[in-house]
């Protein structure tokens, strides 16, 4: 039988060819819409530079290539934050070379340094301000590539050198800006808008579902909240790309993150509700649950919140009202015991968290009925040292190490190895347990490129004499590298290929056609790579499991600290301490851990409030030695003592502002008691000094 008669026999078979045609032809239509976007803008740089006669066109070039990211958001961040790094970096290298003018020695070991201090500086750092961080430190290794000779002695034109980088750099930024926000309308608000109505909507959902279910059937549910832990965290990327899209975004960025910390809260109120619940009679638990349901307005209890974002996005500001409203019930609600008071007020916590989130939700679809002013700032938030620090060791290192090869064997290329090893162990140094991978991918990337830009630059540029056809031909390499960097398969081969294409190619005008010097700076570039690869492997990045049980310890730590020392102002930034802990905490942590470090953050909470509330009732030496057992970790003290406290709070007067106090603060016990027999083992573990 024929093809053609195999069709006839079976019509469905082509239906299915073709509707299996198509979807292929739409899942490759974004990455290649990118790869020409790339294109154009790299051509359009090279066009302007070549225009302005700048001795090295291809930087702009190259510029526009790395800029160019799938969604518009992150270029045009990319591009701010690029443009930063690289004005930091020409006047760290202007300076260097003045403090050190023809002396060999010193002027390398300062680049070393100043590259060791800008791989510390963009692991503590994230998104796109830590890619500005890395960038200001090779940047300086750029520059000092073409002022050092054969010996590696500054020969005093870093001020020319500077100002000719920073110059070709940036029109290589604007370039890919005016093609990308020509060509690409962006999304990247509407995609953070709705994640955080879908986070908000689920954890609602849930929340209030667990109330409704509490006694014989209540739910497991500490596993949904490790899941919707990560999601809360995903958020951080996706909103620096909506930055990158709006000024007022931009503007209003601290709305934005008490948002996000606003989740987790909600997350942490909710671990303590389901706490308490487990641990009473499920007569107990249905009565208490139903009184607190009670104070919660039915639009947040319907079960069909959950998984709606759409009505969220439509009213975030009369849902963040209705939530307002509810906290204020809730806060109010008569309570008789201490265990109805924990569970109303660790409810009204969670809905002013979901309120928070509404706020920076109100702010994403710019609502014009709720006005966000901005209030207060961002602070850089260090979870842990050490990680910077070996990466800062590690960056000192291999690049110290190449310095030496070269001033030993002379080798002409040596600068641009020089160079590419400072790329490779600052830029890829804050994925940690993936930056081996990442160099390796990134160096098979620019071997094929190398191969690729031969191909080009000798074979097909030696029969093309106008720029459309240099254009053309360059765009062979470029939209197909671009279309795969636009896909998740082997991203950092594709990046590299995009990225090190013109600065292998090295156009000029007019083209100068070198084998040797190609070869040559090919085998450097391949070198430098490789040298930042085997750094990672003789000097590897701290282990997921090592860094979960630090931020844990750390996290110990500052708790036992705020267990005996001065009060702070507001739980924000108890609250921010912990949230740039989940930030970095790993992906392989485990669901114990997780769960450990939304204890930790719920029993710093409540200490701060405990430690108010006993101030006012002048009860401050009876917290003081029940949370001297904290700090010393021996929590079985701890909850006997908070027991004794308890007691002497149910003894005060009954009636008054006073008595609704001690049984806010009764409820604040409980909690605290029943987070350290939960994690004793944690609670109790040794921290670091």
């Amino acid at each position: 039988m024929t093809g053609a008669e195999s069709l006839v026999a079976q019509p469905g078979s082509a239906a299915r060819w073709v509707d299996y045609t198509s979807g292929v032809l739409q899942a490759a239509r974004p990455p290649l819409l990118f790869g020409l976007r790339l294109w154009a803008s790299v051509c359009l740089a090279l066009y302007v530079a070549f225009w302005l006669e700048l001795d090295n066109a291809f930087w702009a070039g190259t510029t526009a290539a790395i800029v160019c990211q799938p969604h518009l958001g992150a270029s045009l961040r990319k591009g701010w934050f690029r443009m930063i790094g690289t004005l930091v970096g020409a006047v760290a290298v202007v300076v260097l070379t003045a403090c050190f003018p023809q002396d060999r020695g010193p002027f390398l070991v300062g680049l070393a340094l100043w590259g060791a201090g800008c791989a510390l500086v963009a692991t503590l750092l994230r998104n796109f301000a830590a890619y500005s961080a890395a960038l200001a430190g090779y940047t300086v290794a750029i520059i000092a590539s073409d002022q050092l000779g054969a010996t590696g002695g500054p020969n005093g034109q870093a001020f020319m050198l500077a100002v000719f980088r920073a110059s070709e750099i940036s029109i290589g930024i604007v370039c890919a800006g005016v093609v990308l926000a020509s060509t690409d309308m962006g999304g990247a608000r509407r995609r953070v808008a709705t994640l955080f109505a879908a986070i908000s909507a689920e954890i609602t959902g849930r929340f209030t579902g667990m109330l409704t279910l509490a006694g014989p059937d209540f739910p497991e549910t500490q596993p949904v909240r490790q899941e919707l832990v990560r999601r809360v965290v995903a958020l951080d990327p996706v909103i620096d790309e909506a930055l990158g899209e709006s000024s007022q975004l931009r503007y209003h960025s601290p709305v934005l993150q008490r948002a996000v910390d606003g989740l987790l809260a909600a997350l942490a109120g909710w671990r303590t509700v389901a706490v308490r619940l487990v641990r009473v009679s499920h007569e107990q638990a249905r009565q208490e649950a139903n009184a607190v349901l009670q104070a919660v307005p039915p639009g947040l209890r319907s079960a069909s919140v959950q998984g709606e974002p759409a009505r969220w996005i439509d009213d975030p500001v009369g849902l963040r009202l209705i939530c307002e409203a509810a906290v204020r019930r809730l806060i109010a609600l008569p309570a008789a015991t201490p265990s109805l008071r924990l569970l109303s007020d660790q409810t009204a916590e969670a809905l002013a968290g979901i309120s928070q989130a509404l706020n920076g939700l109100a702010l994403l679809v710019d609502d014009p009925a709720g006005p966000v002013p901005r209030r207060g700032g961002v602070h850089l938030r260090v979870p842990d040292w050490l990680p910077s620090l070996v990466n800062a060791g590690r960056a000192f290192v291999v690049i110290g190490a190449v310095e030496l090869f070269w001033i030993i064997t002379e080798w002409p290329n040596g600068a641009g190895a020089i160079t590419f090893a400072a790329i490779g162990a600052i830029l890829f140094a804050p994925r940690a347990d993936q930056a081996y991978a990442t160099v390796i991918g990134f160096m098979v990337g620019t071997s094929l490129t190398a191969a690729f830009a031969a191909i080009i630059a000798f074979a097909v540029l030696p029969n093309s004499e106008t720029f459309a056809a240099f254009s053309l031909a360059i765009g062979l390499v470029l939209v197909p590298a671009g279309a795969g960097m636009a896909q998740p398969w082997q991203t950092a081969m594709f990046t590299a290929m995009a990225a090190n294409f013109v600065p292998l190619l090295a156009p000029s005008n007019p083209m100068i056609y070198d084998t040797v010097q190609f070869y040559n700076a090919a085998i450097a570039i391949v070198a430098g790579v490789g040298a930042a690869a085997v750094s990672f492997r003789l000097m590897p990045p701290l282990s997921p499991a090592f860094r979960t049980r630090r931020l844990l310890a750390l996290t110990l730590r500052d708790l036992r600290r705020l267990a005996t020392g001065p009060i702070p102002r507001t739980p924000d930034d108890w609250e921010g301490r912990m949230c740039g802990r989940f930030a970095v905490l790993p992906d392989e942590a485990q669901p114990l851990q997780r769960s450990q470090l939304l204890a930790a953050l719920s029993v710093g909470t409540e200490i701060i409030q405990l430690r108010r509330i006993a101030r006012r009732l002048d009860l401050g030496s009876e917290l003081d030695v029940a949370l001297a057992a904290v700090a010393e970790g021996n929590s079985a003290v701890a909850t006997t003592r908070l027991a004794v406290l308890d007691r002497v709070l149910a003894s005060l007067p009954g009636a008054g502002t006073g008595a609704q106090a001690a049984l806010r603060a009764r409820g604040g016990v409980l909690a605290v008691s029943e987070a350290l027999t939960q994690h004793a083992s944690y609670f109790d573990a040794a921290a670091p000094g």
